[in-house]
């Protein structure tokens, strides 16, 4: 039993790694079962296909950062003054950093692989995380909603997503970005720091008021 469980996680791992860095497109089950010294039958065994696993490999860290994140902001809900979008948004600083005790750079192989999602199109795991996570989703946004409540509906739709892109680039250059920083304006920071950079802009860009044209 305990090699079977060896096995999967070294099939897990091998995975993770490569899609954060390759992408799920360009990395195949062979390059997997290179990397985890597992043959092909084990990962079939384990987990069916390779969008079982992409789904298995998410959920290691999803399992711990929703309700995580969930329970951040019904904290939030509970005070007595209305939270701010920026507050909204720094609540889930800690679940995503505390990712980084689940898996060694949990935090930035997370983000990464939530980019890879959202660059590459996959739709099956839109259904995944809808249908495992809906609830969780579900109270994220209602407080993202309630906090700019002059933005319609179909208007947060793309101005979500839009923060996802924009949390996507900068995980993607992080580090030539802290690089840059640091050579140019003597800054050095560690992943905090950039997520807590970037909130402020988010936070702005979301509930900006809406120009009439």
């Amino acid at each position: 039993m305990a090699s079977r469980s060896d096995t999967k996680t070294r099939i897990l791992d091998a995975a993770e790694k490569l899609f954060a860095e390759r992408g799920f497109s360009e990395t195949s089950l062979r390059l997997i079962t290179s990397k985890a010294e597992v043959n092909l039958a084990s990962v079939n065994y384990h987990f069916g296909s390779k969008k079982e696993l992409i789904r298995a490999v998410l959920a290691r860290y999803l399992d711990a950062f929703m309700p995580a994140a969930t329970a951040q902001i019904n904290g939030l809900n509970a005070a007595s003054a209305p939270a701010t979008l920026e507050q909204i948004l720094s609540s889930l600083v800690k679940p995503l950093l505390d990712l980084n005790e689940l898996r060694t750079d949990g935090t930035t192989i997370f983000l990464q692989l939530l980019g890879r999602g959202y660059i590459e199109s996959q739709g099956h795991l839109r259904w995944f995380i809808t249908t495992h996570y809906g609830a969780h989703l579900e109270t994220f946004v209602r407080a993202v909603s309630a906090s700019a409540p002059h933005i319609p509906p179909a208007e947060m739709f793309w101005r979500l997503h839009f923060t996802l892109g924009t949390i996507v680039f900068a995980m993607a250059s992080a580090d030539a970005l802290n690089d840059i920083a640091a050579a140019e304006f003597g800054e050095h920071n560690d992943i905090e720091a950039v997520i807590r950079k970037v909130i402020p802009y988010m936070a702005a860009g979301v509930s900006v008021p809406i120009v009439s044209q």
